[in-house]
């Protein structure tokens, strides 16, 4: 208990290191015109995609896949990392049998650009409400902030009840 309040103390301090360069040195490309993002690049300035990957999986795991309360209880998380740190991938997958992964629903990329590590998300067979959280959860953290939220972006929230009337 003590080792993993050490490391969720270790990553808040890192956090704010990586989100406040992030915050003043990121630039931000949607490559969709529909409300609801079904892909997008961010580039994070002065981190390498391995650093990237490291700050962003362990949000990942710790928000959509605790034990308590996880986002998708339905899917399990993989990653490949490239043995350089170069380029990783992370994909969420609908779970199968024994929690083995199934159909690919969702994937984020990281990968070096010149001096940057370029952040790209492809929502493959999520619902539009679930890919807009995740989304929204990715882009928060990428700004630093470090908390695991039940919030839903604005789009997600009210895409339900405008297709209720």
């Amino acid at each position: 208990m003590v080792g993993t309040a050490a490391l969720a103390v270790g990553c808040g301090l890192r956090v704010g290191g990586f989100g406040s360069r992030a915050t003043s040195e990121a630039s931000y490309e949607t490559t969709s015109a529909v409300p609801v993002v079904n892909s997008s690049r961010m580039s994070i300035a002065a981190s390498k995609p391995v650093d990237a990957y490291v700050l962003l999986g362990g949000r990942i795991k710790s928000c959509w896949f605790n034990a308590t309360d996880p986002l998708l209880p339905n899917h399990v998380y993989r990653a490949n990392v490239n043995p350089n740190g170069s380029k990783v991938q992370i994909t969420i997958h609908q779970k199968l049998a024994l929690g083995r992964p199934g159909l690919s629903t969702y994937a984020i990329d990281f990968q070096q650009e010149g001096p940057a590590t370029v952040v790209s998300t492809q929502n493959r067979k999520m619902t539009p409400e679930l890919a807009a959280k995740m989304q929204y959860d990715i882009d928060r953290w990428k700004r630093g902030e470090p908390n695991c939220s039940k919030e839903m972006p604005p789009v997600a929230a009210a895409a339900p009840r405008a297709a209720a009337q």
